[in-house]
């Protein structure tokens, strides 16, 4: 079991392969998302990127989720057995402009899923999109990579470790320190100064 807990508390797969994207992947993928002619794909790949939202919980999402005036995302959190937690997580007003337009956010519809997929056609259209944006191969090219992507951006954006947390729906903190097992941009700029 510490095996497995081990495992899951890194950046890293047990063969050594990075699980999340970096940051110019993450933007390769932002771009080639807003390009897509495909709407509600391009919603759904958004969703994921500035969420941090699994993509059960994304595909759970109906459009009492889209707190249009608020700015903001209410995830439910799946992972969480017997409780139910709801997390705010805001998101830039383009993407709440976007949702509202190609989903026709409309009160009189609240519990209307925002998309008809099962999760094995999303994982695929999502997979495709990291095609699209040139990130290959690897467990990073995932929908998890996507998950990991947002908490190290968050983190080196300089949100608090509570906040990103609290965003990712994680029960325990040492869950979200494993973002802080990155190298940023403070770490490299130190090191190129023992290197000069």
């Amino acid at each position: 079991m510490g095996f497995v807990r081990a495992q899951a508390a890194s950046l890293y797969s047990h063969t050594g392969q990075r699980k999340y994207l970096t940051q110019a992947e993450r933007t390769r993928f932002l771009d080639a998302a807003a390009r897509c002619g495909r709407a509600e794909l391009r919603t759904l790949c958004l969703v994921l990127a500035w969420t941090g939202c699994r993509i059960s919980e994304a595909l759970a999402l109906t459009e009492r989720c889209i707190e249009v005036e608020a700015g903001f995302v209410a995830v439910r959190t799946l992972k969480r057995r017997g409780c139910l937690v709801i997390r705010e997580i805001p998101v830039p007003p383009d993407l709440i402009r976007d949702l509202v337009c190609v989903h026709g956010i409309d009160s009189n519809r609240p519990d209307r899923k925002l998309w008809a997929l099962s999760r094995s056609r999303a994982w695929t259209l999502i997979k495709d999109m990291m095609r699209e944006a040139d990130v290959h191969g690897g467990v990073h090219a995932t929908p998890k990579g996507l998950r990991h992507g947002f908490g190290l951006h968050a983190i080196r954006s300089g949100v608090p470790i509570s906040m990103v947390q609290k965003w990712m729906g994680h029960a325990r903190m040492e869950t979200t320190a494993i973002y802080l097992q990155a190298t940023g941009p403070e770490e490299r700029e130190m090191a190129e100064k023992m290197w000069g």
